[in-house]
């Protein structure tokens, strides 16, 4: 073979050549892994005419080989073929078999070169190192590359495909070990961590080419603690809990959200970024799909954007915009964190321990305003995603285009130095201008265009890293007794029944002190502190608070129907009166449940609405017009 091998230094799978067997070791993530079967190995065949056996080895696993002729020495050396005077059958029962499974890897992210494309290998797995491979693992694997003739229309090719036989496989046990972090780092590392504006250093090491003002100061900072995430814990049951914090955006077009979205895919450490209308084949989760490289029609289990994210970030724009299958599949995969699969005879369990940060837009282009008693759930519904969903965020923010005179001239200026500092991207490409991007390279600070100093890219990722593999901080009795006093305060403020006594205000859950505790937590390990203290404990819950203040939530069962506290209760007042009027009268007409809920501060739509879905459930019928009755 005379085949000119790829100058991919470093990127084994880049490599083409592959005339000859040599073993390669590769980092790779695996995307997708199809059903097994199995297949001949050694294969016996017994000849028709003397009843003579020939073993064969099968090294081919696209062909089955058969005799050509049966042996003179130890058989009747009769030829085999179409004109032959014998012929073979394969004896299965004393043939070998051995299990397969084929799988596709590609490269780790951090290997491919900035603007190339990760690549792909097909890999055949074979005896005990079957079922041993899920989608979004990363291992390092030693394989030997297989080149082989396509065959089209039964005739071979002068073209060539090349597959890989694994040897043997390792699975990563210590995360985040592809970014290396030198003595040196470790030490500019722990300095750092002792500054006293820290969190500040890292909120605007957080996209500072976006002018932060008003509410986007705390969406940074929040953004800030999900970058470290809080500890995810296994029980003595077998029950996790989830470390990794969720965090959903919503608002008007021109917000900065896209930016803030693929500014944090980068800054993460395996950070991902996708749009919800922009994924196909397996999506957000996973999907059984035909595979395309065995060439068997079997079917194999793809890897969405979650599972490929594990133990990263991914960032989804457009969220409301993604398939009903991965809406259907959201819940599990954001609280458990797996995805138990079942799908064209592949059956997998799925790691999706991932932080999510997603953003979302108005199905009407923009979001209306707000009344005085509804909360972001009513933004929410507005982008069509099911209001459940919005319980599994442990942060909703909603950024609002309004008109600020003050605010609105110094993002202008912002934009404009931003705008007129930046280099043609021309330019830098026909190499006329310098790359400014590669003056970071090295560096730990950088200066941004409102002369603030802040991390950069390169040196926060190795920070982000280092805290994730090293702390894992555990609450101290200060940090507790805080979040519990937090918790209980705002369970008693608000805990309260309506008028009937039978719809209570529910302002917080057990779900929202998990999330108080890992964003303490996250606090903590950006401090690189293993006891999480008082101070991490109140910024948690200042960061926790105004979100809610600005979301307007008083009643978190909202965040889990949709349904206000409101809503509930004017849905009680309208089956009260209706369950008076019907036993005074057997029926209740239109005009008297109108004016007897009005004066209770009911509105027609409430009513009209309320009865319309009683009479869809089949709770209410119309014996006639405007009359209704409850059904027997």
């Amino acid at each position: 073979w005379n085949i000119l091998a790829d100058d991919s230094a470093g990127r084994p799978l880049a490599q083409t050549a592959a005339g000859r067997a040599f073993l390669l070791t590769a980092e790779v993530i695996v995307t997708k892994i199809s059903e097994i079967k199995p297949r001949i190995h050694r294969a016996v065949f017994q000849c028709e005419a003397c009843d003579h056996t020939v073993e064969m080895i099968q090294d081919n696993e696209r062909e089955l080989k058969e005799p050509l002729r049966c042996p003179p020495e130890t058989g009747c050396g009769l030829s085999a073929g179409r004109s032959g005077e014998t012929r073979f059958n394969l004896v299965m029962n004393i043939s070998r078999m051995v299990n397969n499974q084929w799988i596709e890897v590609q490269e780790v992210p951090e290997n491919v070169p900035s603007g190339a494309q990760p690549s792909r290998a097909h890999v055949l797995v074979e005896g005990e190192l079957v079922n041993k491979h899920l989608p979004g693992q990363r291992v390092v694997v030693n394989i030997i590359p297989v080149v082989h003739s396509e065959v089209k229309r039964n005739r071979k090719t002068p073209m060539f495909d090349i597959i890989y036989h694994m040897v043997s496989s390792e699975h990563e046990s210590t995360p985040f070990t592809e970014i290396k972090i030198t003595d040196e780092d470790r030490e500019t590392i722990l300095e750092i961590s002792s500054r006293s504006d820290l969190l500040h250093l890292m909120q605007r090491s957080i996209a500072p080419s976006i002018y932060a003002t008003g509410v986007m100061h705390y969406v940074k900072r929040s953004l800030a603690l999900q970058l470290f995430g809080g500890v995810s814990r296994l029980n003595q049951d077998s029950t996790r809990l989830r470390g990794d914090i969720h965090i959903l955006l919503m608002g008007d077009p021109g917000v900065a959200k896209s930016q803030l979205l693929i500014y944090m895919s980068k800054l993460s450490p395996r950070g991902m970024y996708a749009t919800g209308g922009g994924v196909s084949g397996a999506g957000l989760t996973a999907a059984a799909v035909r595979d395309d490289f065995s060439g068997g029609g079997r079917f194999a289990l793809e890897a969405g954007v979650l599972p490929l994210s594990d133990r990263g970030l991914a960032a989804i724009d457009e969220f409301d915009k993604i398939s009903e299958e991965d809406r259907r599949t959201m819940h599990p995969a954001m609280e458990q964190q797996r995805l138990d699969i079942s799908k064209g005879g592949v059956k997998a369990t799925l790691n999706t321990r991932c932080s999510i940060l997603a953003a979302a837009n108005p199905t009407q282009g923009r979001f209306s305003k707000r009344g005085p008693n509804e909360s972001v759930i009513h933004s929410f519904k507005e982008t069509g995603l099911p209001p459940a969903l919005a319980s599994r965020f442990d942060i909703i923010w909603m950024l609002r285009d309004e008109a600020r005179v003050e605010d609105d001239e110094r993002i202008a200026r912002h934009i404009l130095e931003v705008r007129t500092r930046g280099i043609s991207e021309a330019k830098i490409d026909e190499a006329m201008e310098y790359d400014i991007r590669e003056a970071e390279e090295g560096l730990i600070f950088a200066t941004g265009y409102d002369e603030s100093e802040h991390l950069t890219i390169e040196f926060l990722r190795k920070y982000i890293a280092y805290a994730k593999r090293n702390i894992h901080p555990d609450l101290s009795v200060d940090a507790k007794a805080l979040i519990l006093e937090y918790y209980t305060n705002e369970r008693q403020s608000f805990n309260r029944d309506d008028q009937y006594g039978e719809v209570d205000v529910i302002p917080i859950t057990p779900r929202a002190l998990e999330a108080l505790i890992r964003l303490t937590e996250a606090h903590a390990r950006m401090f690189l502190r293993e006891v999480a203290n008082a101070d991490d404990a109140k910024m948690s819950i200042a960061v926790f608070r105004h979100w809610r203040e600005e979301a307007g939530i008083e009643d978190e069962s909202e965040l889990i129907s949709g349904v206000s506290v409101q809503q509930r209760n004017a849905a009680q007042v309208i089956r009260v009166t209706l369950r008076d009027i019907i036993s005074e009268r057997g029926v209740a007409s239109m005009n008297d449940l109108l004016n007897r809920t009005a004066s209770k501060g009911i509105t027609e739509y409430q009513v009209e609405d309320m009865i319309s879905k009683m009479l869809q459930s089949g709770e209410l019928f119309s014996p006639r017009n405007d009359e209704y009755s409850f059904a027997r």
